[in-house]
């Protein structure tokens, strides 16, 4: 899907913004797809997934049924305005593939600790990776506000994060448009924070004691 996006790029002057919004839904109902199938993206042998999309699910599930009852109704109130009945029928249907496809992303796209790497992903329009070796503190802190700040990336769920992670140095995060923008600082939010935190600190340390290791050989052998 992405090279096909790239080549398209190539051939059209289609402005980024455009091409990553394109791509952000074509993601979504690739979701769909994933969470009918009871599959997940990017979670490989060996890796270890980390769901966070739990606390938000009574309101996207919620938000899904009104769409649904407000489709209903229009469909009965248009029915004598067949071409403005077909228009707003097609966007109704959509809007509620676009909430569910919401979910399903969230759903399907976890976040994914491998043996080097924390991905943080939020829905189908925040994928961030960040080197364990980058990782300096990761503390349990459950937050209901965030005020914006400069190098501080907020990764909401039902306005709620629950995990702190705070960097040795920054990381570049992609906006759903293409913006790129430093991070020091990253606050998500998973269905078992605890675990996930335990599982980073645990992996960061894994991989110190690696990299040091390594250091030791090669002063050995040298």
């Amino acid at each position: 899907m992405r090279r096909a996006l790239r080549r398209t790029a190539r051939r059209v002057p289609v402005p980024v913004p455009v091409l990553r919004l394109v791509g952000h839904e074509l993601r979504l109902m690739h979701s769909l797809l994933l969470w009918t199938a009871r599959r997940r993206d990017g979670v490989g042998p060996g890796d270890r997934a980390f769901g966070h999309a739990r606390d938000q699910a009574a309101l996207m599930y919620g938000f899904a049924f009104v769409c649904a009852v407000e489709t209903v109704g229009m469909s009965y109130l248009l029915g004598a305005w067949p071409m403005v009945h077909a228009v707003v029928l097609f966007l109704d249907v959509y809007t509620v593939l676009f909430v569910v496809g919401l979910q399903a992303a969230s759903v399907t796209r976890p976040h994914v600790l491998t043996s080097d790497t924390l991905r943080l992903r939020q829905a189908a329009h925040v994928d961030l990776r960040i080197p364990l070796e980058r990782i300096a503190a990761v503390r349990h802190e459950l937050l209901f506000t965030h005020e914006k700040q400069e190098g501080v990336l907020d990764l909401k769920v039902a306005a709620q994060t629950s995990l702190t992670l705070e960097l040795s140095e920054p990381v570049t995060a992609v906006s759903m448009l293409g913006r790129r923008y430093e991070v020091r600082t990253v606050r998500c939010h998973a269905d078992d924070a605890r675990a996930l935190g335990a599982a980073v600190r645990e992996a960061v340390a894994g991989a110190a004691g690696a990299a040091r290791c390594n250091v030791t050989r090669e002063g050995t052998s040298s």
